[in-house]
């Protein structure tokens, strides 16, 4: 199967697959002139590699898990140590957003937005140097 099939089979990129290719997560066979030739395996791997990014882990997280994914001796500990490691991280963020919300919303609502230059938006994002 050629990388357009895969692409379309998949719904990964043609470009995001040679990405996948040129750091180790997919090595694909080529054929006498040199065209990538992929196989069931590789199109599980990206299926794999793209559920993961679509859950926000990192392309060095998509590397262990597919180290995982491919070692037939893992532990189920060891993938979800992974994924709460990932997960922690997904709240640390999202407490992170939550008080950026915050604090929009409370400038939002003092900003008169009116025609007046004076506007707390404004005041709470300049810098006094002094």
């Amino acid at each position: 199967m050629n990388i357009g099939d895969v692409a379309k089979r998949t719904g990964v990129k043609a470009k995001t697959i040679r990405y996948y290719e040129d750091i180790g997560f997919l090595k694909p066979k080529r054929t006498e002139n040199g065209y990538r030739e992929f196989d069931e395996a590789d199109l599980h791997k990206l299926v794999f590699i793209g559920r993961a990014r679509h859950l926000g882990f990192s392309i060095e997280s998509c590397r262990a898990l597919l180290a995982l994914y491919e070692d037939k001796n893992r532990t189920s500990a060891e993938v979800k140590q992974l994924a709460q490691a990932h997960l922690n991280a997904i709240d640390e963020k999202l407490v992170l957003l939550q008080e950026m919300h915050s604090t929009l919303s409370r400038l939002i609502s003092a900003c008169a937005g009116d025609d007046r230059p004076d506007c707390p938006i404004m005041n709470e994002l300049k810098i006094d140097l002094r």
